[in-house]
Order: structure tokens, then C-alpha cells, then sequence
């Protein structure tokens, strides 16, 4: 099933009502004398069992206790946003697998020479993506699929930094000069919000499989909370660059993060990939993605299953 991903971008009061997420207007809130056609109007009601993600980007949302043990409950990740509309926490649940403990240990226990090879293979899946961008816009990509056939265990030779090199160079138009840095110039503040959204649903889906998104399969740095899930959505980054690219070549102004750029960048949720024959949307990908890195941890298969874009 799709899960739906709430953004929350003005004022609002945010309930729970019959397990369902209840949206006030500050007005009713402050207006109980209202006529009741405008109290209907203002209200919206969406069952918590269909949000996969809830967003909120403004300084004045007041949510309740009830509803956010309810969202939690439900695995739904909870991002809060800071004064520049920027996500800045996000709350997951403490125990959603029914075997969490078991599945804990098993990951705390994969031996080096496992995690370097799942890296090899998330890196490898990562710089595939990157051709496939690449050539859909008809640049050569052969240099970076030349890097695939040398990975090694691990990546000691840090061909994922090399492959990165070669791609930021030639994906965006040339006139832009474009530089990837968290806070460098436009468009790096299109992929700075993607990845931080494709983060959570990252995140989200590990607990969903009863594993800790803290501890991680090659990065290490101790003041990251989502090690694992830095790791696990670095082959999906790709499909955050598309939809930036097409936004970057359509022609809008997005020196600015606007409420409509937003809502473009959210529909990373829902954008179609592939596994082969099959077609899924990327939410729902993700949860088989972290599945079989669950059965890798556990020693009952040996690849994790990444999508390809095309």
C-alpha cells in the first residue's frame, strides 16, 4: 500500500480523532462561534493507517501528544522543520518488528568483510544509477561504468568519490558551474530538501524491518544518528537528482525553496522504479530494499536488492 506524505506549510492544529489525523484552522480553534458550515470547511480528516510521512514546516503548528503516539505507532515519520524550511529532527518509532531484538543482534554482529561487501554493492548500485541519469539526458556515461567493473570490497579506492566528480560535472548545464555542496548555490538547496525527505523514508522503512538506522554499514561519524540510512539511500539519490534536473531545465526560479518547488521535491515518495520487470513506487521499494538487507544481515541471501533507474 502507498503511503501518503502530509506537508504542513501554514498555521494549523493537528488532532486525533477516531484514529484519524484531524486538521483545525487556528480561526475554528479561536472561534467557537462560528457557523458550523464554516467549522466543516476548515476541518480534514485523514486515517493515520494511510500517512507514511507527515512534514511540519511552520513555527506556529500545534500537534497533540495522542496523535503523535498514534503516528509513531504507525511507523510514520515525523520531520519538524526550522525557520529556514528546512527539515531539522525527525521522530521514529522505538518498536515496530515483531523480532526487533533478534534482527539488533544479528546487525551488530555482521563481520567487517559483510559490510564491506554490502557497501561495494550499494556504491556499485549508486554510480549505475548515476550513468543511467546521465545517458537519459545523452552525456557518455561509460567512464563511470568503467568504475563499476573495478569496485572492490569495500571501495579502498574511493571510486565513489571519483564517479561523483564525474557526474556533478556533467549533469546540470554547463552555464551553471554547478558545485555539490550542502551550502553552495542553487540548485543544491533542491537536493539538500530531496535527500533529507528520501532520508526519513529511508529511516522509516529500517525500523519497519527491525533494524537500528544508527548503526551503519560504512559510515561511522558518532555524532549520526542515521549511519544506516545515509548508507542504504545512497542508490536512490539519483532519482532526487532527476526530478531536481527537470526542475533546473523546465525553466522555474528556484533560487528559492517555495511551497510549489516543495511539493515537487515530495514527490519523490511516489515516483515509479524498477527491480527488473517490476515497477513500484519508491516508498514501497524502499521497505524491500531494507527487507533484504535484513536477510543479508541474517546470512539468507547475499545481494540487497536496489532498483534501477531508467
Amino acid at each position: 500500500m502507498i503511503k501518503r506524505t502530509l506537508y504542513f506549510g501554514n498555521p494549523a492544529y493537528l488532532g486525533l480523532t477516531n484514529k484519524q489525523l484531524v486538521v483545525r484552522l487556528p480561526e475554528v480553534e479561536k472561534n467557537p462561534e462560528l457557523p458550523v458550515e464554516f467549522k466543516r470547511e476548515s476541518v480534514a480528516k485523514i486515517p493515520v493507517e494511510d500517512i507514511g510521512a507527515v512534514i511540519l514546516d511552520h513555527q506556529q503548528i500545534t500537534i497533540t501528544q495522542g496523535l503523535l503516539a498514534a503516528l509513531l505507532e504507525n511507523n510514520t515519520a515525523v520531520i519538524a522543520c526550522n525557520d529556514t524550511h528546512h527539515p531539522e529532527g525527525m521522530m521514529l518509532p522505538l518498536d515496530v518488528h515483531h523480532i526487533q531484538q533478534e534482527r539488533f543482534r544479528y546487525q551488530i554482529e555482521a563481520s567487517v568483510p559483510l559490510k564491506k561487501q554490502l557497501w561495494q554493492q550499494t556504491v556499485s548500485a549508486k554510480i549505475q544509477n548515476q550513468a543511467a541519469l546521465l545517458e537519459k539526458t545523452g552525456i557518455d556515461a561509460g567512464r563511470l561504468k568503467t568504475l563499476i567493473g573495478k569496485m572492490k570490497s569495500g571501495d579502498p579506492e574511493n571510486l565513489e568519490g571519483q564517479a561523483s566528480f564525474f557526474y556533478w560535472g556533467r549533469l546540470f548545464p554547463e552555464e551553471l558551474n554547478f558545485i555539490r555542496k550542502r551550502d553552495g548555490n542553487p540548485p543544491n538547496n533542491l537536493l539538500n530538501y530531496g535527500y533529507a525527505i528520501l532520508r526519513a523514508i529511508t529511516a522509516r522503512s529500517l525500523t519497519g524491518s527491525g533494524l537500528l538506522p544508527t548503526l551503519g554499514i560504512h559510515h561511522s561519524n558518532k555524532y549520526n544518528a542515521f549511519c544506516l540510512a545515509d548508507d542504504i539511500m545512497e542508490p536512490y539519490r539519483p532519482f532526487v537528482d532527476e526530478i531536481v534536473l527537470e526542475i533546473v531545465n523546465g525553466g522555474t526560479d528556484y533560487d528559492e525553496l517555495t511551497t510549489d518547488l516543495k511539493k515537487r521535491l515530495l514527490g519523490i515518495c511516489t515516483v515509479d522504479v524498477c527491480f527488473d520487470k517490476d515497477h513500484s513506487p519508491l516508498m514501497v521499494a524502499m521497505q524491500r530494499t531494507t527487507a533484504s538487507l535484513a536477510q543479508c544481515f541474517e546470512g539468507e541471501r547475499k545481494k540487497i536488492i536496489y532498483p534501477e533507474l531508467k
